[in-house]
């Protein structure tokens, strides 16, 4: 397990499990961006890690970003500078070549939402609230709220919940889309972790092809998404993961991927 200041990393059967723990609400803080960005690097170089959960630590899963730093600003390049070092950390989640599932556990406001937003995958609970707050600070979202939001639940329920101000429950967010799975609140990580483990049995190499046809094809036509998946199918033809996958399901065994 490594541990950050505002974070902890924990690996086991291919999964990495980060905690963000910044009480008394999991504020992003700027610190706690540097050590959610040093969890990421970790991961990412570790080839044996194929799904990852990202959670908070008691209460709450992320309550907004820090307001006292947020405060302090004084004009707009300090302004941009504190949005660019969020916006960089959760577009680099959002490219990993492996998924990345938020375990939504509590509260989920302003950045923790932009953050819920930059996973691939989103379990939340029963319990959570979730919302982009932002414009009652008299501010916008500044961490890709305004960008992500509408295009996962379409520009006017994105705008009504951008310009209130005001939170959904877990089960809107998931009539809307917003949410993959509403779960007690005891079973969030648990399900989470069961979904991760899920994905993690499959081959590494056809993870990442997927992850590349969804992420790269959904800004596309599609022609040119089907193009790419014609691709990215015919290199994963290549690997011994799909002789092996093939294979066992001929045997009808389960299948030994070697991430290959």
């Amino acid at each position: 397990m490594a541990e950050y200041q505002h974070a902890t990393v924990t690996i086991e059967d291919a999964v990495a499990t980060v905690v963000v723990n910044h009480p008394p609400v999991n504020s992003l803080s700027a610190p706690v961006l540097r050590d959610l960005q040093a969890a990421c690097e970790e991961i990412k170089s570790d080839p044996g890690v194929k799904a990852v959960i990202i959670t908070g630590a008691g209460m709450f899963f992320i309550a907004g970003a820090d307001i006292k730093e947020i405060a302090e600003i004084k004009d707009a390049e300090q302004g941009a500078a504190l949005a660019r070092q969020g916006e960089r950390l959760f577009r680099e989640i959002e490219l990993m070549d492996i998924p990345v599932i938020a375990a939504i556990n509590g509260m989920c406001l302003g950045g923790g939402t932009e953050l819920a937003m930059a996973c691939h995958m989103r379990i939340a609970s029963d319990r959570a609230k979730i919302g982009q707050p932002e414009i009652n600070l008299g501010i916008i979202p500044g961490f890709g709220g305004t960008q992500r939001l509408p295009r996962l639940v379409g520009t006017g329920k994105a705008l009504e919940m951008i310009l209130s101000g005001d939170s959904i429950t877990a089960a809107e967010a998931k009539a809307i889309g917003l949410v993959n799975r509403v779960v007690p609140e005891a079973e969030v990580v648990k399900q989470a972790k069961g979904l991760a483990q899920r994905i993690a049995g499959k081959g590494r190499q056809a993870i990442a092809r997927a992850m590349k046809a969804v992420r790269e094809g959904i800004a596309m036509s599609l022609e040119d998404g089907l193009s790419l998946e014609n691709q990215l199918f015919g290199e994963i033809c290549e690997t011994k993961d799909m002789r092996e996958g093939v294979s066992a399901f001929l045997e009808k065994r389960q299948p030994r991927f070697a991430d290959e």
